[in-house]
């Protein structure tokens, strides 16, 4: 078998270099293509029925080749029809690559400034409203559109700013979107009063209201990331990729925030600036972890109820 590759691999190489070069480009090409979808898929429920198709196929092959008929005659009839399945199973997940596709990053056409100063605001409205436990939901739509995901709200269409943020969230029978969320999308708030989808899973801390599995939920299903203000503990929490960092402060917040919208380019730290950076990876760490893993930070209620929406 060795032997065998090895004759093909030299009658590869044996051939004209431009031929050899132009192949290679078509590999490497596939291979991008390959991990941009997986990179697309990781994280997701789409990831997991993955794997199961990738052990479908290999249960068939190992099938064809020790001769089990009525099996592999059984996993033929369903790989035939392979292309349809897919599509079935994945159409939230295609439609939701091919969007992303077509659309340009968070904050592409705004500038640094503009980015630093939507942050900002956002963690200043989010650290004052904590102080005064009132709950609040502000959502960051990334490259993946959130239109098939949330029950829209009032649109707005309105600069980012520190007091409408504010004022959006606080609770009075004539403001009704002090309940839902606000979506920022493009560097503007483009909804306010918005309902998010909740999570379905069953770990998570029972002292996370509907706000965090509001948020959970939504960060789940999509790459947004949803600041969460607790009405009832008056603590900041970030959400991301499934996962959530509880009780954040205004520095550390807004530090999260930059790192994930943000690529900066890395350097040297000093003594002081490495033993900052190791307590908030630290800190981090549970962003790592299911949301339920996560133990209360100190300082915060074990038995405090659930808050409302």
């Amino acid at each position: 078998m060795l032997s065998d590759l090895g004759q093909r691999l030299l009658h590869f190489f044996g051939r004209d270099l431009g031929l050899v070069f132009w192949d290679l480009a078509d590999i490497a090409l596939v291979a991008v293509i390959l991990y941009g979808v997986l990179l697309l898929l990781k994280g997701t429920k789409a990831m997991q029925m993955g794997l199961g198709l990738v052990l479908v196929f290999v249960v068939y092959q190992a099938a064809k080749r020790l001769g089990l008929v009525t099996l592999y005659t059984m996993l033929d009839t369903l790989l035939t029809s392979l292309v349809l399945i897919v599509v079935v199973i994945f159409q939230q997940d295609i439609r939701r690559a091919l969007v992303r596709f077509g659309r340009r990053p968070f904050f592409a056409s705004a500038g640094v400034a503009m980015e630093h100063q939507v942050i900002d605001d956002a963690v200043k409205a989010a650290t004052s409203l904590a102080q005064k436990k009132i709950g609040a939901l502000i959502v960051f739509e990334r490259e993946g559109m959130l239109d098939e995901f949330i029950e829209p709200g009032t649109f707005l269409d309105a600069t980012v700013s520190r007091e409408l943020l504010y004022s959006i969230f606080i609770p009075s029978h004539e403001n009704p979107m002090h309940d839902g969320a606000v979506i920022i999308r493009e560097g503007r708030i483009w909804q306010a009063g918005a309902f998010l989808p909740l999570t379905a899973t069953t770990k998570l801390d029972r002292n996370l209201g509907t706000r965090h599995r509001a948020a959970i939920g939504l960060s789940e299903e999509t790459d947004a990331v949803v600041i969460v203000v607790s009405e009832e503990r008056g603590e900041v929490s970030l959400c991301f990729n499934g996962n959530i960092v509880r009780n954040l402060d205004a520095a550390l917040l807004r530090k999260v925030l930059l790192g994930l919208f943000q690529k900066r380019p890395k350097r040297k730290a000093g003594h002081k600036e490495g033993a900052e950076k190791r307590e908030n990876k630290d800190r981090l760490s549970r962003a790592s972890q299911p949301p339920g893993a996560a133990a209360p930070e100190a300082g915060s209620k074990p038995n405090e109820g659930s808050e409302a929406t």
